[in-house]
């Protein structure tokens, strides 16, 4: 089930060019982060991970792959692959418990308004509130997560980029401004808590891997000339 909903969204703003390679890619590696944050992944997922390493280059060209080296981003890729491939559903679904649900106070609380106003439900979370709803977007009827945790802001990302039933995709401009403001200010340091509490094993993957993947996405964006994001496709195999 999406998170957030969709529903009828208008404007000069919305495209319906088809997704170029590069885009799909995007919208692929914000769907990944989005499912492995906001829920454990299953057996399914971990395969596909696991299986997925040989996969990573095959759109790209050998010489392209030479020249451009290992980056940041291809190193945790490869190490969330590897993870994949050693750890079982059950196991990783203690570690997510362990680190996001609690009866108290949870290790991690991945919400942008915990993090920007140092307490759930505060001022971030509506301004959010109001710019989904601008744009057409609504958490889904029945679901409990506050629409600032970081996998619902990464779904939200990938519907901007490649569109959903009632939300056309969204320039890179409208792309740009949404991460700027709702993901970029918190997520490194949210990554980082993850990364750093003591249970976290497989997760400490997830953090390194999404935070390499935001800070491509931050220098592209910075980027203004550049029309298209330059990043290389990764396939998971279905």
């Amino acid at each position: 089930m999406p998170f957030p909903e969709t529903v009828p969204a208008s404007g000069a703003a919305s495209i319906f060019l088809p997704l170029t390679q590069e885009d799909q890619a995007r919208a692929d590696l914000y769907a990944l982060c989005a499912s492995l944050l906001l829920k454990a992944p299953d057996t399914e997922l971990l395969a596909a991970l696991a299986a997925a390493d040989s996969l990573r280059t095959q759109q790209q060209g050998q010489q392209e792959h030479q020249e451009q080296g290992e980056q940041p981003l291809d190193r945790a890729w490869e190490k969330l692959v590897l993870a994949a491939g050693l750890v079982d559903a059950d196991a990783v679904k203690e570690e997510f418990d362990a680190l996001f649900i609690s009866i108290g106070t949870p290790l991690v609380n991945p919400y942008g308004s915990h993090y920007l106003a140092g307490f759930m439900h505060e001022k971030p979370l509506a301004a959010l509130r109001d710019e989904l709803r601008a744009l057409g977007l609504a958490r889904v009827r029945g679901v409990g997560e506050p629409e600032d945790h970081l996998g619902a802001l990464c779904e939200v990302m990938r519907i901007l980029i490649a569109g959903a039933p009632g939300a056309p995709r969204r320039p890179l401009e409208t792309q740009k401004t949404f991460f700027i403001r709702h993901i970029a200010p918190w997520q490194e340091r949210c990554l980082g808590d993850i990364r750093n509490t003591g249970c976290a094993n497989f997760y400490r993957h997830v953090a390194d891997f999404a935070s390499a993947f935001f800070e491509v996405e931050f220098e592209a964006f910075e980027m203004e000339d550049d029309a298209e994001l330059p990043i290389a496709p990764i396939a998971l195999q279905q």
